[in-house]
Protein backbone atom coordinates (compact mmCIF):
# COMPACT_ATOMS: atom_id res chain seq x y z
CA UNK A 1 0.00 0.00 0.00
CA UNK A 2 3.00 2.57 0.79
CA UNK A 3 4.59 1.37 -2.76
CA UNK A 4 1.29 2.31 -4.72
CA UNK A 5 1.55 5.75 -4.00
CA UNK A 6 5.22 5.87 -4.73
CA UNK A 7 4.88 4.67 -8.37
CA UNK A 8 2.36 7.67 -9.88
CA UNK A 9 5.27 9.74 -8.03
CA UNK A 10 8.04 8.58 -9.49
CA UNK A 11 6.23 8.34 -12.83
CA UNK A 12 5.48 11.71 -12.55
CA UNK A 13 9.11 13.04 -11.80
CA UNK A 14 10.29 10.79 -15.27
CA UNK A 15 7.50 12.91 -17.01
CA UNK A 16 8.17 16.36 -15.78
CA UNK A 17 11.64 15.97 -16.51
CA UNK A 18 11.26 14.62 -20.02
CA UNK A 19 9.86 17.74 -20.85
CA UNK A 20 12.34 19.76 -19.43
CA UNK A 21 14.12 22.66 -21.75
CA UNK A 22 17.09 21.81 -24.03
CA UNK A 23 20.48 23.21 -23.64
CA UNK A 24 20.88 27.01 -24.09
CA UNK A 25 23.68 28.35 -25.76
CA UNK A 26 24.49 32.50 -25.72
CA UNK A 27 26.71 33.48 -28.70
CA UNK A 28 27.44 37.46 -28.20
CA UNK A 29 23.51 39.15 -27.94
CA UNK A 30 22.32 35.59 -29.86
CA UNK A 31 20.61 32.55 -28.29
CA UNK A 32 20.61 29.15 -29.93
CA UNK A 33 19.65 26.02 -28.88
CA UNK A 34 21.88 23.93 -32.19
CA UNK A 35 24.88 22.31 -30.28
CA UNK A 36 27.24 21.98 -33.72
CA UNK A 37 26.29 25.63 -34.46
CA UNK A 38 27.44 26.66 -30.60
CA UNK A 39 30.64 24.86 -30.81
CA UNK A 40 31.89 25.92 -33.97
CA UNK A 41 31.21 29.53 -32.84
CA UNK A 42 32.30 28.88 -29.31
CA UNK A 43 29.10 29.95 -27.58
CA UNK A 44 29.15 29.29 -23.74
CA UNK A 45 26.12 26.96 -22.04
CA UNK A 46 23.62 28.95 -20.44
CA UNK A 47 22.63 27.61 -16.98
CA UNK A 48 20.03 27.58 -14.51
CA UNK A 49 16.85 28.84 -15.54
CA UNK A 50 14.66 29.43 -18.92
CA UNK A 51 15.80 32.19 -21.63
CA UNK A 52 12.90 34.30 -22.53
CA UNK A 53 14.06 36.22 -26.34
CA UNK A 54 11.67 38.85 -27.54
CA UNK A 55 12.37 39.98 -31.02
CA UNK A 56 13.06 43.55 -31.12
CA UNK A 57 11.66 45.56 -33.81
CA UNK A 58 13.45 47.60 -36.46
CA UNK A 59 14.37 51.24 -36.98
CA UNK A 60 12.59 52.75 -39.40
CA UNK A 61 14.43 54.83 -42.40
CA UNK A 62 14.16 58.11 -42.67
CA UNK A 63 12.13 58.48 -45.38
CA UNK A 64 8.26 58.13 -43.88
CA UNK A 65 9.52 60.96 -42.23
CA UNK A 66 9.86 62.88 -45.53
CA UNK A 67 7.00 61.77 -46.77
CA UNK A 68 4.87 62.45 -43.95
CA UNK A 69 5.95 66.11 -44.35
CA UNK A 70 5.07 66.58 -47.85
CA UNK A 71 2.03 65.28 -47.34
CA UNK A 72 1.23 67.53 -44.19
CA UNK A 73 2.08 70.48 -47.03
CA UNK A 74 -0.68 68.87 -49.39
CA UNK A 75 -3.36 69.44 -46.59
CA UNK A 76 -2.96 72.82 -45.76
CA UNK A 77 -5.95 74.80 -44.73
CA UNK A 78 -6.70 77.84 -46.59
CA UNK A 79 -6.38 81.28 -44.84
CA UNK A 80 -10.37 82.01 -44.73
CA UNK A 81 -10.86 78.59 -43.29
CA UNK A 82 -7.85 79.00 -40.95
CA UNK A 83 -9.46 82.37 -40.12
CA UNK A 84 -13.04 80.77 -39.42
CA UNK A 85 -11.08 78.12 -36.86
CA UNK A 86 -9.27 80.88 -34.97
CA UNK A 87 -12.54 82.91 -34.66
CA UNK A 88 -14.36 79.74 -33.47
CA UNK A 89 -11.50 78.44 -30.93
CA UNK A 90 -11.69 82.43 -29.60
CA UNK A 91 -15.40 82.39 -29.22
CA UNK A 92 -15.15 79.03 -27.26
CA UNK A 93 -11.96 80.08 -24.93
CA UNK A 94 -13.78 83.60 -24.20
CA UNK A 95 -16.88 81.66 -23.22
CA UNK A 96 -15.10 79.21 -21.08
CA UNK A 97 -13.43 82.09 -19.71
CA UNK A 98 -16.72 83.33 -18.66
CA UNK A 99 -17.92 80.40 -17.17
CA UNK A 100 -14.31 80.04 -15.09
CA UNK A 101 -14.54 83.35 -13.96
CA UNK A 102 -18.22 83.28 -12.53
CA UNK A 103 -17.37 80.19 -10.70
CA UNK A 104 -14.07 81.99 -9.01
CA UNK A 105 -16.40 84.73 -7.86
CA UNK A 106 -19.51 82.27 -6.28
CA UNK A 107 -16.07 80.74 -4.80
CA UNK A 108 -14.52 83.91 -2.97
CA UNK A 109 -18.48 84.97 -2.24
CA UNK A 110 -18.45 81.42 -0.16
CA UNK A 111 -14.94 80.86 0.68
CA UNK A 112 -15.70 84.48 2.42
CA UNK A 113 -12.42 85.31 3.12
CA UNK A 114 -11.57 81.79 4.80
CA UNK A 115 -14.44 82.40 7.12
CA UNK A 116 -17.06 80.30 5.18
CA UNK A 117 -20.68 79.91 7.29
CA UNK A 118 -20.77 76.57 8.63
CA UNK A 119 -23.58 74.58 7.07
CA UNK A 120 -25.38 71.35 8.85
CA UNK A 121 -23.22 69.50 11.35
CA UNK A 122 -20.46 71.74 11.46
CA UNK A 123 -21.22 73.41 14.05
CA UNK A 124 -21.00 70.12 16.24
CA UNK A 125 -17.61 68.97 14.06
CA UNK A 126 -15.00 71.38 13.84
CA UNK A 127 -13.07 69.07 11.83
CA UNK A 128 -15.32 68.78 9.13
CA UNK A 129 -16.10 72.66 8.66
CA UNK A 130 -11.75 72.80 8.81
CA UNK A 131 -12.05 69.86 5.89
CA UNK A 132 -14.41 72.35 3.94
CA UNK A 133 -12.85 75.34 4.07
CA UNK A 134 -9.59 73.74 2.80
CA UNK A 135 -11.58 72.13 0.23
CA UNK A 136 -12.95 75.41 -0.56
CA UNK A 137 -9.04 76.93 -0.84
CA UNK A 138 -7.95 74.12 -3.20
CA UNK A 139 -11.23 74.84 -5.16
CA UNK A 140 -10.06 78.61 -5.19
CA UNK A 141 -6.53 77.92 -6.63
CA UNK A 142 -7.30 75.46 -9.13
CA UNK A 143 -9.92 77.78 -10.79
CA UNK A 144 -7.54 80.37 -10.86
CA UNK A 145 -4.71 78.39 -12.17
CA UNK A 146 -7.78 77.13 -14.65
CA UNK A 147 -8.51 81.00 -15.85
CA UNK A 148 -4.51 81.65 -16.00
CA UNK A 149 -4.39 79.18 -18.27
CA UNK A 150 -7.51 80.11 -20.53
CA UNK A 151 -5.68 83.44 -20.57
CA UNK A 152 -2.56 82.23 -22.16
CA UNK A 153 -4.45 80.21 -24.55
CA UNK A 154 -6.46 83.57 -25.98
CA UNK A 155 -3.40 84.97 -26.02
CA UNK A 156 -2.20 81.99 -28.78
CA UNK A 157 -5.12 82.65 -30.68
CA UNK A 158 -4.46 85.39 -33.40
CA UNK A 159 -6.17 88.82 -32.29
CA UNK A 160 -6.77 89.94 -35.68
CA UNK A 161 -9.05 86.34 -36.70
CA UNK A 162 -11.72 87.30 -33.53
CA UNK A 163 -13.62 89.66 -36.14
CA UNK A 164 -15.43 87.69 -39.19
Amino acid sequence: MKYALLIPLTAAIFVANSFSQERIYRCGNEYTNTVPNAQTRGCKLMEGGNVTVVQGTRPTTSTPARVASASSAAQRVDAVDQKSRDSDARQILESELKKAEARQAELLKEYNNGEPEKIGGEARNYQKYLDRVTELKASLARNESDIAGIRRELGRVPAASAAK
